[in-house]
């Protein structure tokens, strides 16, 4: 078997180097995502930064803990506290102590105005006291401290500041905008851009200690302090928690393994499909060789055990040659990613070998599978008709290839029906929206050589009707080649599939987060602090508070817990309002109760909390950690998840303003009180919008790092269908040589020959785009439905007919130009010499 194998291989070498590249390409692409993703299973291990010379450090507990039936649950808080002053003055008899304060900062370049925006450093700093930059620590490189309060001190370092000492800058803080004057540089310390002021204006801008380095021993610290003060005392490795966002780097390889384990699936089950089909194929081309085989005496299990053979032979081959690709590859694309901004700067590959391993017997596995599930049928189809069966294909799918079809189908089409019977949110989020396409892509992937014909037909309908043969040689090439044209199609199938149904989804939930936004925003202004996580300064809500002519309602970011089913505790993100004002600038989706009915003592929630009925009370932990119980006033639609808690100021939790919404009177001013907006924004470096700018500046939509991440994705299936367009139609053509002959003989040109060839290679891809289309479709249907039963106000589904058009017409091209290479090699030699060769 070997030898017949290898000879097999030698004679028809064109067929086997098309499946060679298409395995050692797909196997490279596995291996290089596997790689990547394996890099992030571990974050690094990062000691304390903020305070890496501080001995002690004291900080409000971030933990919420609570006692169960079945243990102690704990969550993070979300507003932890300040450190109380009372405690400064009793830790302070045990040695010296410093307090630390953070608020944002703008500094703007030399010679701007307020207003100006011309940033001098990358993006809102940090400022903090000079006193606690010996805890980091920070050194002084230039000039010195400051002493006064107009003076400042500022870090420097690759890509920061362009600040030198005796500069003077415009600084913006929560308490306003201010001239200072740079009187010291010290080195950036990477983990943030920070601006020290003396320690008395740090207490005023920010009167709230975030935490507290105490010159002291732990011990005593803690003994001071006692088991219920609510403080944390760090010391070692565990003042990384004091930190800012000390869970940074986690969270970054969290997204990070997402996107590779998005992108390994995806390449894995693209790769996995074209390279069976290409498989598939090469062993459809060798029908009548099987006949001849049969003819000559041998017997099923003979051919089958050669096919086999021969697959697990370019299958090993192939897998290596992949494997080693994949190995030089891995880097190319982490460094890719690093520069698209997917990945951090201090990500790198390890040196695990079982992500080559796993790809190198993905690809031999599929290899195998792929030629003795198209081997089965050729050995044991009788001679005869083997032979008979070689010119046209008359049986398109066994039986087998039926039921699992079905079965695929079933699946991908019952699973979402049922999603959207019973949780409709499921079908929203991003390992749904990615992963659930592939069954129903995979099962019309299935039936490919059934629905091409159907297919076909249709897409040369008019074509048939022009003059000239064209047209109708297409369409009955197309008819009597199922196998081919399948084997072209699919891969195209699949990616217009994948294209339209990803791109089309995330396009279609970002319009409806923005339609959300529209509706449920009815102010004419909204203000925001411009930079997630930071407060609104106090000066411009007290200049906001006293416009006159409009209704100013003003709320905070808060979060609510809950304990469901005695076994975990669910964080709820939610809003502190004023009701009545509320209801004055906003248009909330309210499916049960009032919004006017929220007091103290009520909370509005959403339909995806356990407990949704009006005057039900829920018991509840606030941002600080308070546990309460409110009563059920009013229910929101769920939406696309955006619509969030609604509770009173008063359980805010200590959180700050962080948003405002004016809407002008009808006898107010309008351009007055934009005056007044824009006067108090540019002091305290506040961004104000209009209502019609809100959806796009502040939505919750998709951000850069998802897109580019999906044109990643984009970018594999696409290269998969490249490869499996170029190997298919090279290896088509080739085999077609005959064919080609005997149409030169009858009388065509070769010109109308090859016009023939490009316009079957189109003919194919379009009944794959059809195909793929109209899996998009159902896929988009699905998201439309799940919408409508959220209740998303009038729902639109954006269908990406740039992506798609750029899809469709660069596998066309591909497949033109594959099919013509070897179709114009061909017409080189005579045709009578072509009709007369031996296969």
């Amino acid at each position: 078997m070997l030898m017949l194998a290898l000879r097999g291989v030698r004679t028809r070498w064109v067929t086997f180097v098309g499946s060679f590249v298409a395995l050692a390409l797909g196997v490279g692409l596995i291996a290089a995502t596997g790689l990547a993703l394996a890099a992030t299973f571990d974050a690094p291990e990062r000691g304390p930064e903020r305070f890496a010379a501080a001995p002690v450090v004291v900080k409000a507990a971030g933990l919420l803990r609570v006692d169960t039936p079945t243990g102690t649950r704990t969550g993070p808080l979300d507003r932890p506290g300040p450190v109380p002053p009372s405690l400064v003055g009793q830790l302070g008899v045990l040695g010296r102590t410093v307090e630390d304060r953070m608020f944002p900062v703008d500094v703007l370049a030399p010679g701007s105005g307020a207003g100006s925006g011309a940033d001098a450093g990358s993006g809102t700093r940090v400022g903090h006291p000079w006193s606690v930059a010996a805890g980091a620590p920070y050194r002084l490189t230039t000039g010195r401290a400051p002493a006064a309060p107009g003076e400042v001190v500022v870090t420097t370092g690759p890509g920061g500041t362009v600040l030198r000492t005796g500069d003077r800058v415009q600084v913006r803080t929560p308490a306003g905008s201010a001239t200072r004057t740079v009187v010291g540089t010290v080195a950036g310390r990477g983990f943030e851009e920070a601006v020290f002021f003396t320690d008395g204006e740090a207490a005023r801008i920010s009167p709230g200690i975030d935490a507290l380095v105490v010159h002291a021993e732990a011990a005593a610290v803690r003994r001071t302090l006692g088991p219920d003060s609510g403080m944390e005392v760090l010391t070692g490795p565990d003042r990384r928690r004091a930190d800012p966002d000390p869970d940074r780097d986690s969270r970054v390889m969290v997204s990070v393994n997402a996107l590779l384990g998005t992108a390994a699936g995806i390449t894995l089950f693209v790769s996995a499909a074209v390279v069976a089909s290409t498989f598939s194929f090469a062993v459809a081309q060798r029908r009548r060789e099987f006949g001849l085989l049969r003819t000559a005496g041998a017997t099923p299990g003979q051919i089958r055990r050669t096919v086999c053979a021969e697959a697990v032979l370019i299958g090993v081959l192939a897998s290596a040659a992949g494997a080693w690709l994949g190995a030089r590859g891995a880097p190319l694309l982490v460094g890719r990613m690093k520069e698209a901004g997917l990945a951090p700067p201090w990500f790198a590959l390890g040196a695990p070998s079982w992500p080559l391993h796993a790809a190198f017997w993905t690809g031999v596995c599929v290899a195998t599978v792929g030629a003795l599930v198209s081997c089965h049928r050729a050995g044991r189809t009788a001679p005869t008709e083997a032979l008979r069966e070689a010119a046209v294909d008359s049986r398109a799918m066994p039986v087998s290839r039926w039921l699992t079809a079905a079965l695929v189908l079933l699946a991908g089409l019952g699973l979402p029906a049922l999603a959207l019977a019973v949780d409709p949110g499921d079908l929203l989020g991003r390992k749904s929206y990615v992963t659930r396409p592939m069954l129903l892509i995979a099962g019309v992937a299935l039936l490919a050589p059934v629905l091409v014909r159907p297919a076909g037909r249709l897409l040369t309908w008019l074509p048939t009707r022009l003059p000239g043969a064209i047209g109708v040689l297409v369409r009955e090439n197309t008819a009597a080649g199922v196998r081919r044209t399948a084997a072209v199609a699919a891969p195209v199938l699949i990616t217009v599939a994948l294209a339209a149904s990803l791109t089309g989804t995330v396009a279609t939930l970002e319009e409806a987060r923005a339609t959300e936004a529209r509706t449920a925003t009815t102010a004419d202004f909204v203000a925001t602090s411009g930079q997630e996580g930071w407060p609104l300064a106090a000066a411009f809500v007290e200049r906001v508070r006293a416009v006159e002519g409009a209704v100013v309602s003003v709320s905070r970011s808060t979060a609510v817990t809950v304990l469901e089913e005695d076994t975990a505790l669910v964080p709820s993100p939610a809003r502190a309002v004023d009701p009545a004002r509320l209801a004055a600038v906003s248009e909330l989706p309210v499916t049960a109760g009032r919004l006017t009915d929220l007091d103290d003592g009520g909370i509005v929630v959403n339909e995806e909390w356990l407990t949704t009925r009006v005057g039900d009370r829920v018991t509840v932990w606030l941002g600080d950690g308070r546990e309460t119980s409110l009563r059920i006033v009013a229910v929101l639609a769920t939406g696309t998840g955006d619509n969030g808690v609604y509770v009173t100021p008063r359980n805010a939790g200590g959180a700050d303003v962080d948003r405002i919404d004016v809407k002008v009177a009808e006898d107010g001013d309008r351009r007055a009180v934009a005056a007044v907006l824009r006067t108090a924004a540019a002091d305290t470096g506040t961004q104000v919008t209009t209502r019609a700018a809100w959806p796009a500046a502040n939505s919750p939509g998709t951000n850069d790092h998802t897109r580019t991440g999906l044109r990643m994705i984009l970018g594999i299936a696409l290269l998969c269908t490249a490869i499996a367009l170029a190997n298919t139609l090279v290896m088509a053509t080739s085999d077609r040589v005959r064919d080609l002959a005997v149409l030169r003989l009858a009388g065509a040109t070769a010109p109308q020959v090859l016009r023939l060839v490009a316009a079957e290679a189109v003919a194919a891809v379009g009944v794959g785009a059809v195909l793929g289309g109209a899996v998009a479709a159902v896929n988009l249907l699905v998201v439309w439905g799940a919408l409508v039963l959220l209740g998303v106000p009038s729902v639109v589904v954006v269908v990406p007919w740039a992506t798609l058009g750029l899809v469709v017409a660069a596998a066309a091209l591909l497949a033109a130009v594959s099919a013509l290479l070897p179709a114009s090699l061909a017409l080189r030699t005579r045709p009578v010499e072509l009709a007369g060769a031996r296969e």
